[in-house]
């Protein structure tokens, strides 16, 4: 596969733009232009910062300088630091990955919605299109359901025709199904152009990785799994990546991990074990990935939880 020079490694700034109430201090307040400092201090050299449609847009669809305002922050932070960026869509008009906490469907089916989507990516384009050198684009984040393919697919080729004739050469992201899994990599139709990559995000084994979570059936809350019982290994990890692995070499792309990490029921024994595992197979296959989550939101790499294994915790990142 090609390696994303420039976004190796990295992490999340999760729940800052996007998973949060959206009043204004905390939008303020959550993420500051020292936490890209500290983040460049533990040797990453890019971060993932998700945001809601509804901080860029107004009810009607117009857009809002406030908003953008915190994109701006975000790039001028991370240039100043030494980091790339890569702006990922969480949430659009008529599309929420969190089917508990959010109210937004119709997406697929909705030519008014997608319509809006293009428009907003239109807009991202004009503004940071032309930082090729250090701003990445992600669509959208987790498409939920297998239904949603088809359209999906047809959906990202249009998006990115559109961004093109704004932005011709800034890397874009693009994941699938069942939340961006590894396994359905291989749906995807072929990138548009060679700034096209393969997204895909892993919490595996979920129920180590989502051990005592409350917003997933998938799992058993109460349910606790050690790392040895957890089928966690380096063969486990490359057969679970091995068909996304398959498509990215086909069409000469990469291969990008967007989240991945374990919750904060998992000692920090447990999760460095976890992440040490993982990352020698993103190692091996030259896989760029950017952990979840800086701070907070579960799964904080800066809790203090982490204190006595941080240091080694984010030489693993």
């Amino acid at each position: 596969m090609r390696k994303i020079n420039g976004f190796n490694k990295g992490v999340n700034f999760g729940g800052w733009l996007s998973q949060c109430s959206y009043e204004k201090e905390h939008l303020d307040t959550f993420i500051t232009e020292k936490d890209f400092e500290i983040a460049a201090s533990w040797g990453v050299d890019h971060v993932r910062v998700p945001f809601d449609y509804n901080i860029l847009e107004n009810k009607d669809g117009t857009y809002n300088d406030n908003g953008f305002a915190y994109l701006d922050m975000a790039i001028r932070a991370s240039r100043k630091n030494g980091l790339n960026i890569i702006l990922d869509l969480h949430k659009t008009a008529g599309f929420s990955f969190d089917y508990y906490g959010e109210d937004e469907n119709g997406f697929f089916d909705s030519k008014e919605y997608q319509e809006r989507f293009y428009r907003l990516w239109e807009e991202v384009a004009r503004r940071y299109g032309s930082m090729t050198s250090n701003v990445a684009f992600e669509l959208l984040n987790e498409v939920t359901d297998a239904e949603f393919i088809d359209a999906w697919n047809r959906i990202v080729r249009e998006c990115i025709s559109r961004i093109r004739k704004i932005a011709p050469d800034i890397l874009i992201l693009v994941g699938s199904y069942h939340n961006n899994s590894a396994d359905t990599v291989q749906f995807l139709d072929e990138p548009f152009d060679k700034n096209v990559i393969y997204n895909m995000h892993c919490y595996e084994p979920l129920k180590f990785t989502h051990q005592g979570a409350y917003w997933t059936t998938a799992i058993i809350p109460e349910e606790r799994i050690p790392f040895e019982e957890s089928v966690t290994s380096p063969e486990y990890f490359e057969e679970l990546f091995s068909t996304a692995i398959a498509k990215a070499e086909k069409f000469g792309t990469s291969l990008y991990c967007g989240e991945y990490g374990c919750i904060d029921v998992v000692s920090p024994e447990d999760t460095i074990k976890w992440y040490r595992t993982i990352n020698s197979v993103f190692e091996k296959h030259g896989i760029g990935r950017a952990a979840w989550n800086y701070k907070a939101m579960d799964f904080g790499l800066s809790d203090e939880r982490l204190s006595k294994v941080h240091n080694e915790l984010i030489k693993l990142l």
